[in-house]
């Protein structure tokens, strides 16, 4: 069985959270990515990867968010070889710490989105596949939840609308392939989960199918964000590349098969 976790240390961030909060000052999401810190993530995922080695477990680690991490997952082997696999969150390929400024509390998230140099090492392990899959870790937070002061606001970001569509503008620009998008988005996740009929088009296989207009651009803005939440972390962000359909019934009763 197939053992998923989040990683991060919570003694390493109760410790960093009482050195700030000692300083006597008021905190800020920028004091986020201290107090989440690179290390509580590196020692948690370390020690996780440890006990499956020890134990030959099939272990998953999700949303991977800094550069030292990644020295614990390999691309030596295929995905369906390997015992160990990791993913990325499309947050943490998109934002850094610098967006806490602007962002604030609207891009704070566990793991906490990180310095600049994370973010490039992320995609660079993404895209030679010693990161297995693109996820979202979507958590559709009120507006009201996320506009609290920092200590009491809510962390997690709504983000499975526009996942693709973010996706797809990296790919606009020459960041990663449409058949490097499939295969993390879809292949990857269908195979390190092992669910059934889904993730690739194949005969007798679920139609969980969507049409791409390359030529058709729009921005992300309240009025076509589809969360009950009613916010996104990237509006006013222009998408050069729309989807213009998908098959719906996919996800409910009804089964669309490929013939």
């Amino acid at each position: 069985m197939l053992i998923a976790t989040h990683c991060e240390d919570e003694k390493i961030i109760r410790q960093n959270l009482e050195k700030a909060l000692f300083e006597g000052r008021e905190l800020t999401a920028a004091d986020y990515p201290v107090i989440r810190s690179e290390e509580a993530c590196f020692h948690s995922s370390q020690y996780a990867v440890k006990l499956a080695k020890k134990y030959n477990s099939r272990l998953h680690i999700l949303h991977i968010s800094t550069e030292k991490e990644l020295q614990l997952f390999s691309n030596e082997m295929s995905l369906k070889e390997k015992r160990i696999t990791a993913e990325v969150c499309v947050h943490h390929l998109h934002f850094t710490a610098d967006d806490y400024a602007l962002k604030g509390n609207f891009i704070k998230c566990n793991p906490a989105i990180k310095a600049a140099h994370n973010k490039g090492a992320l995609w660079d392990a993404l895209l030679d596949d010693r990161l297995d899959v693109i996820a979202t870790d979507h958590a559709p937070h009120t507006f009201a939840e996320k506009n609290e002061p920092y200590l009491k606001a809510h962390a997690g970001l709504p983000l499975v609308q526009h996942s693709l569509p973010l996706m797809l503008y990296y790919h606009s620009i020459g960041k990663i392939s449409l058949e490097k998008i499939v295969e993390k988005m879809s292949h990857a996740v269908a195979d390190c989960f092992q669910i059934a009929d889904r993730g690739y088009i194949r005969e007798g296989y679920y139609a969980d199918l969507v049409i791409v207009d390359p030529q058709k651009t729009f921005t992300i803005a309240k009025e076509n964000i589809l969360y009950k939440c009613g916010w996104s972390p990237l509006e006013g962000f222009h998408i050069p590349i729309s989807i213009t359909h998908l098959c719906k019934r996919s996800f409910g009763l009804w089964k669309y098969r490929v013939e």
